[in-house]
């Protein structure tokens, strides 16, 4: 795999480069009185710790204060700050979130409220659909919106945890190279350069590459990002925004463990070992592009048009050696369950190869915007027209058993890899998905507003084997009603309460069931929810909400079949939770970031009373993360940071009987801001998991099965950050 950025690409961004470094820095804020355009701010310690944004696409145009929803945005100061580069990294930023299957070297997946994000279409970028199957790459991105909750009337068919969506940065003026390093050998660098080259006409670039040395042996990678930005406003009253972005990456993939008979966690786990290596096998090769263009013209004062398209498009050369299971280990031939690792330790060892894996999703959405009044009560009206379609494009791979090791060998024994070869290319999924919605904000007086929106949606999907044979083929149509109603006693207060509903995809059975491969029918969901949003001060906002969720309960039922298990949906799982939040200054020298989740994610009325009434897998009943930073008086310049983050016991069984134990992790970190001649620097050095702490930190599942993925070690990391 070529790790070099895309060749047609790279060649652009080179050009533009010197353009963007010499150009003359031009106001692009035009005197308009219908659109105000406002260019990227490259911003110091000073920034306002606390994003803002216009709204978000769920509950129309009105700020985050008046969006009736848990909102969690992380800002690019916030993203610097931390040093965050991956979105397992992404998701300590908030407690409610958790790694949700999020190997070393693959792309990664986040849980919000203990569900999975949908792959489709939990992963938005400039409120479009990208594919979730990429390494996602932060450097050009401005700030991460976190929607916690039913988004139905955004995404349409998805997970009810929530969406995470990735805004772009703007034009500015602006030209910063970032060099990083570890202790463990990876090295870092990014240029961001940007201008407006005219009043009316600006471009942005992020090039970035990465050379990562991982904490497990023989996982070393490398990464190259390159990113354009473009905005036009070719009229007061219209404005063009284009965004493309490609990203190579190329990285050994490290599995994850499983429990030993399933009844018991691995002991004296060395963190650093790969399990099953194997000195033939590839690094798993990730290319993924994604591009948006997004029109807005404005009619009139009141009436405003938007137009939006994206594409995103990941192709994966997935190469693994994969430890799975114990289906050939004479232990489990005894009666231990084959879908985990044998008692003794020992796991099969499978050649799996899977080139040109190809995802890709494409967006087209039309909405329209207006105020106006009837009476007394005022209206904010959307209404618009969305179409989605969502392909997986696939070859006949290789999945075959070369040997057996254990997870105590110091080095695993070396197999001959599979003489069987790839087979023909076949599209899995064809999914289409068209919609109508409308959301109208009603306002009685200062004090009161209603929100009701409405999402009809229409999919089309089909479902093929590797053998292109149909296996599923779903055709439905339901309406998605979401209503929601906000109290604002002063400017400072909002106290809302909603309602939801969503629809979901049913999930596939796992290999070890007597229906593997089947897909169950979709879900639908429900939510409610309460919360209320106080502006402490200017500079510290207090959120708190309060949630239940109920969603159809799809699982593997122990039963007298061949298998021993039937896939089916039976019963309900309900989550209820409590989100508290604190986010912006203490004072103008202390920073704080904090939240706290508790939850209760329950499985009831399954027909199987073993799993009735337990926490659900991978979901800990209570998380918790705090982050401070303290500009030092007596020193100007310098900056203490410090972070502590908490998961209680974690559950690995839908029984409850096994829990990975409860840990917290501590980071510090240093910062000086300064100026070098006539240049603002910033020098970070910050540890990770500064106690070097062993814990658990993810039982997450994929295609039904459970893995256990240790946590990172501690690691020393220093970024330098230079404005040109």
């Amino acid at each position: 795999m070529n790790s070099r950025l895309s060749p047609r690409l790279t060649p652009l961004l080179l050009a533009l480069l010197p353009l963007l470094a010499n150009a003359q820095s031009h106001d692009p804020a035009v005197a308009q009185d219908k659109i105000t355009v406002l260019p990227g701010v490259e911003v110091t310690a000073q920034r306002e710790a606390t994003p803002r944004k216009d709204g978000l696409d769920a509950w129309g145009k009105a700020t985050l204060h008046d969006t009736p929803a848990a909102v969690t945005v992380v800002g690019r100061e916030r993203i610097e700050a931390r040093q965050i580069r991956s979105l397992s990294e992404l998701g300590h930023a908030d407690a409610a979130l958790g790694d949700n299957y999020a190997p070393v070297g693959y792309y990664q997946n986040l849980s919000i409220r203990g569900y999975a994000l949908d792959l489709g279409t939990g992963y938005r970028n400039n409120n479009l659909a990208m594919t979730g199957e990429q390494p996602i790459a932060l450097e050009d991105k401005q700030q991460v919106e976190i929607l916690k909750g039913l988004a139905g009337l955004t995404a349409g068919v998805m997970e009810p945890g929530g969406v995470i969506n990735f805004v772009s940065k703007r034009p500015a003026d602006v030209r910063t190279l970032t060099l990083g390093a570890d202790s463990r050998g990876s090295l870092y660098a990014a240029l961001d350069a940007g201008s407006w080259l005219t009043p009316r006409f600006g471009l942005r670039a992020n090039l970035a590459w990465e050379s990562l040395h991982s904490f497990v042996q023989h996982a070393n990678g490398r990464r190259s990002f390159g990113a354009l930005a473009m905005d036009w406003n070719p009229t007061e009253r219209t404005a063009l925004q284009l965004d493309i972005s490609h990203q190579d990456s190329a990285q050994r993939s490290a599995s994850g463990y499983m429990l030993l008979g399933g009844t018991r966690f691995p002991e004296r786990v060395d963190r650093s070992q790969m399990l099953g290596y194997q000195p033939w096998q590839q690094p798993v090769a990730i290319r993924a592009t994604n591009a948006s263009a997004r029109l807005q013209h404005a009619f009139n004062a009141d009436w405003t048009l938007r137009l939006a398209l994206g594409r995103s498009r990941s192709v994966i050369d997935d190469r693994v050696a994969f430890a799975y299971g114990c289906w050939y280990v004479a232990a489990c031939a005894a009666g231990s369950p084959p879908n985990y690792f044998a008692p003794d330790g020992s796991y099969d060892v499978y050649d799996y190869r899977n080139p040109g894996d190809t995802r890709t999703g494409d967006e087209a959405r039309a909405t329209l915007e207006g105020r106006f009044t009837t009476g007394n009560i005022g209206h904010d009206l959307t209404i618009g027209v969305n179409a989605f379609h969502r392909g997986i494009n696939r070859h006949w791979h290789v999945n075959d058993y070369i040997g057996t090791a254990n997870i105590n060998d110091p080095l695993p024994p070396v197999f001959n890899p599979s003489p069987k070869q790839i087979g023909p290319r076949v599209q899995r999924v064809n999914s289409w998905q068209r919609a109508l919605f409308a959301l109208d904000r009603l306002s009685f007086g200062p004090h009161w507003q209603l929100l009701l929106g409405v999402r009809h949606v229409r999919l089309s999907e089909q479902a093929r084997s590797k053998k292109n044979v149909l296996e599923r083929d779903t055709h439905l149509s339901h309406t998605l009603p979401q209503v929601a109603l906000l109290w604002r006693p002063d400017e400072a207060l909002t106290v809302y309460a909603s309602y939801g509903e969503g629809l979901s995809l049913g999930l596939q059975a796992p290999s070890w069931t007597s229906n593997d491969g089947d897909s169950l029918g979709p879900r639908l969901s429900r939510q409610i929810e309460a919360g209320l949003k106080y502006r402490w001060t200017p500079q510290l906002d207090f959120e708190a909400a309060l949630y239940r969720i109920h969603q159809p309960y799809q699982y593997a039922q122990p039963d007298t079949s061949w298998a021993g298990f039937t896939f089916v949906q039976r019963g309900e799982e309900v989550h209820t939770g409590l989100e508290v939040s604190a986010n912006g200054r203490l004072s103008d020298a202390t920073g704080l970031h904090a939240s706290f989740a508790v939850q209760r994610a329950r499985a009831q009325g399954t027909g199987t009373a073993a799993f009735d009434g337990h926490q659900v897998v991978n979901v800990p009943r209570l998380r918790a993360t705090i982050q401070l930073e303290h500009r030092l008086a007596g020193l100007p310049g310098l900056t203490v940071q410090g972070g502590w983050r908490y998961a209680s016991a974690n559950p690995a069984t839908p029984d409850g009987a096994l829990q990975a134990p409860a840990y917290g992790v501590f980071n510090v970190g240093l910062r000086y801001d300064g100026v070098w001649g006539e240049r603002a620097f910033s020098a970070q050095l910050g540890v990770d998991n500064l106690f070097n702490r062993f814990y658990w930190r993810d039982t997450g599942s994929s295609q039904g099965d459970n893995y256990l993925f240790p946590g990172a070690p501690r690691l020393l990391r220093l970024t330098l950050r230079v404005s040109l």
